[in-house]
């Protein structure tokens, strides 16, 4: 009995010791940081100061790809509702900051700047009803692939009841394979089509209120700048997407064709005519300069990781989310997926994220929308399931994975709340 309790007390001892050492590791493993939070202190920066800079930039994401490409949004009610509730959302910062920040929502009410994408929406539907659309051409694409997949289903399912040989059965599977793909080709290229041969005609018809989205989008640029250059912030750190290119005061650092064949260029600001620019701290130089792609992936082994957050989704659809750079913990979210179980999610990406957009996107760190090239569901533990959207390697030579819930009332565990 004696021996039992010197062991008892041993064992505790031990137990005590090794959390010791333990707290000891953690109070002594510096925490890293995010980008934004280098930013902020090696400028001396507010976290209000970026936060401001990242609203103003999504307006002017949405109002620049609205205004180039507005037959994009026609027939898509559900996502205008979801953009206009986010730039309410971000103007509201507006009316309390400072004197150009009121005049920038001012000139938003004054210039009706949302009736404005109401009205350029309707006169786009109107357009495509007169040339025979009627529908967004992503609906109309998936009703097509249902009215085509479902029946050849039935006609397999009945074949495979009658014992009919799988040689025959051989080349329904191969149509099964193609003859979606044929139709979504067939969709595609008409709705392609469409978009160039009416993309001057409704530019001529809606010249007025397309200059009004352009010259707001300017105003904010301008405003931002302007912001950057009172913080002392090195423009070269503040790199942005657009799809027109022929704003003031911007430098262009690299362009690019998206999969819908759209030129997106990449900027950042320019200094004022003989302006000195700011130096950039040493801690934020990698910043600067975008990393080769010819970098091998062993001299780069750190991960980018972001994690979708104030996210609305059910059954494994995603409407809306604010993606966050998670750099900080990616140790931690290596460590989750370590124990996680893979199985290549059931749907493709397009249907997972339908509203994917230069708007609604994922971003690379170096500010280019991210192709996702492969959806995995995480199994964690056999407790809990998430998405991990996996990015194809920039042309900065970077690459991300993007962690995401797949339902917005999902519980999470709480050794995970720190991640999600």
């Amino acid at each position: 009995m004696k021996d039992n309790k010197i062991k008892q007390n041993s064992e505790t001892e031990a137990s005590e010791e090794q959390e010791n050492e333990e707290e000891d590791k953690t109070r002594k493993r510096p925490a890293k940081k995010t980008r934004g939070q280098l930013l902020q202190e090696a400028l001396g920066l507010q976290p209000e100061d970026i936060k401001g800079v990242e609203n103003k930039l999504y307006l002017c994401r949405f109002l620049d790809y609205f205004a180039t490409e507005t037959l994009d949004f026609i027939f898509k009610d559900r996502s205008i509702e979801q953009y206009e509730k986010q730039i309410f959302s971000r103007m509201e910062s507006f009316g309390t900051g400072n004197e150009e920040d009121k005049l920038i929502k001012k000139s938003f009410e004054n210039k009706q700047i949302i009736d404005i994408v109401h009205q350029l929406k309707t006169n786009g539907e109107e357009l495509a009803r007169s040339k025979g659309i009627n529908q967004a051409f992503d609906k109309r694409m998936r009703k097509l692939s249902l009215m085509v997949t479902l029946p050849m289903f039935g006609v397999m399912i009945i074949l495979t009841l009658l014992a009919v040989d799988i040689i025959f059965l051989f080349p329904l599977l191969c149509l099964f394979c193609f003859l979606p793909q044929i139709f979504r080709g067939s969709v595609v290229k008409k709705w392609n089509q469409f978009k160039e041969e009416n993309r001057n005609q409704f530019y001529e018809q809606n010249r007025g209120d397309i200059i009004i989205l352009k010259g707001f989008t300017a105003e904010i640029l301008n405003n931002i700048r302007s912001r950057l250059l009172e913080l002392k912030v090195p423009l070269k750190l503040i790199s942005f997407p657009l799809y027109s290119s022929d704003y003031e005061n911007v430098v262009l650092k690299n362009k690019s064709r998206t999969r819908g064949g759209l030129t997106q260029f990449l900027f950042h600001f320019e200094y004022p005519e003989g302006m000195e620019p700011f130096p950039i701290p040493e801690v934020l130089q990698k910043y600067e300069k975008p990393i080769s792609s010819e970098t091998k992936r062993h001299e780069r082994p750190e991960k980018n990781f972001i994690v979708l957050e104030e996210i609305k989704a059910k059954d494994g659809i995603i409407e809306s989310y604010t993606p966050t750079l998670k750099d900080a913990i990616a140790e931690e979210i290596n460590d989750l997926l370590n124990n996680c179980d893979f199985i290549t999610a059931p749907d493709d990406f397009n249907k997972i994220i339908p509203e994917y957009s230069p708007t609604n996107a994922i971003f690379c760190i170096c500010g280019k929308v991210a192709e996702i090239i492969n959806v995995q569901i995480c199994n964690w533990k056999k407790q809990f399931d998430f998405y991990l959207f996996e990015g194809k390697e920039c042309e900065c030579g970077e690459k991300i994975f993007a962690l995401s819930l797949l339902d917005d009332k999902a519980e999470v565990p709480e050794e995970l709340k720190d991640i999600f």
